[in-house]
């Protein structure tokens, strides 16, 4: 008997559900809401809501609005966006994930004690990623961001290091840079390691490669510009090469299936549960007499 068995650690994490679920909310009563930046990086999930009135913005273009409701996504922003709401009579629908939110606070708050004293705030992100602006605007843009251990060269091993990470990268790569800083710092000179890593999102990584390894082939749906979608895809991969990386239901090849096979199906923290469903009804209606089950661990 064929099975096909959906990840139910996969999918959404709080803080992307709960800007989806506001947006929602606020489109319900009035019908029209303006969100500064795709809401979720999944242009189907962006599609769905625009056809229900959501008006996805830049930030150029918020600095040209007034007198409207701007949903703010859980990347969070900078004092810079709240700003121009308050000069614009903005009303911001603040979705930011409390995480992130936590994470701003601790950061800023680094900055204000260590602006006047030299301290380094060094950021293990993602350049021009929507989170990590917001986190650099704790800062007024002062803070160093590292993407990879081969960059920790720029940073002043002779003054203090505050170190703190974008929440959705991987922890094994933030505590071995957090290892490789502590190694080289001089004499005189403190170091600070502050564990921002969002543990909803790094956990999924070992159970990702548990479900992984325990089918036959995989189907991973996230959309095209989500970096964590394209981080647990490779953690798919390195524990079972039967795996492909889909951005709609519509892409599953029925060349992929043979008799009597195995099929998990997982997704990013961007991709909405329906999406899942609907890739395990496309294969339903290609294999009959599959029978598709939510995953028991």
């Amino acid at each position: 008997m064929k099975k096909i068995e959906i990840d139910r650690q996969s999918g959404c994490c709080f803080g992307v559900a709960k800007a989806i679920t506001r947006a929602e909310e606020e489109l319900k009563k009035d019908g029209t809401l303006y969100c500064l930046g795709d809401i979720v990086h999944n242009s189907i999930e962006v599609k769905r809501l625009e056809k229900m009135g959501m008006i996805t913005i830049d930030h150029e273009q918020l600095k040209e609005l007034k007198n409207v409701k701007v949903l703010l996504r859980a990347h969070g922003e900078p004092p810079s966006t709240y700003e121009i709401a308050r000069q614009n009579n903005i009303e911001l629908i603040d979705a930011s994930c409390p995480v992130v939110l936590g994470l701003q606070k601790k950061i800023r708050k680094k900055y204000e004690q260590g602006a006047d004293k030299g301290i380094q705030i060094v950021i293990y992100g993602k350049r021009g990623h929507a989170e990590v602006k917001g986190l650099m605007g704790q800062t007024r843009e002062s803070a160093i961001i590292i993407e990879s251990k081969e960059e920790i060269d720029k940073l002043d091993f002779s003054r203090d290091i505050s170190l703190f990470s974008q929440t959705t990268k991987p922890l094994d790569g933030f505590y071995e840079i957090g290892e490789l800083i502590k190694a080289r710092m001089e004499e005189g000179a403190t170091f600070l390691f502050n564990d921002s890593i969002c543990r909803q999102v790094s956990n999924r990584v070992p159970h990702i490669r548990e479900f992984a390894a325990s089918h036959d082939l995989i189907i991973f749906i996230a959309g095209e510009k989500s970096s964590n979608g394209k981080v647990l895809f490779n953690e798919c991969m390195s524990r079972n090469p039967n795996s492909y990386l889909i951005h709609s239901p519509e892409e599953v090849n029925p060349a992929w299936l043979r008799d009597g096979i195995s099929i998990g199906i997982c997704g990013a923290t961007s991709t909405p549960q329906w999406q899942m469903e609907a890739v395990a009804e496309t294969l339903t209606k290609m294999m009959p007499h599959a029978q598709p089950e939510r995953a028991a661990f």
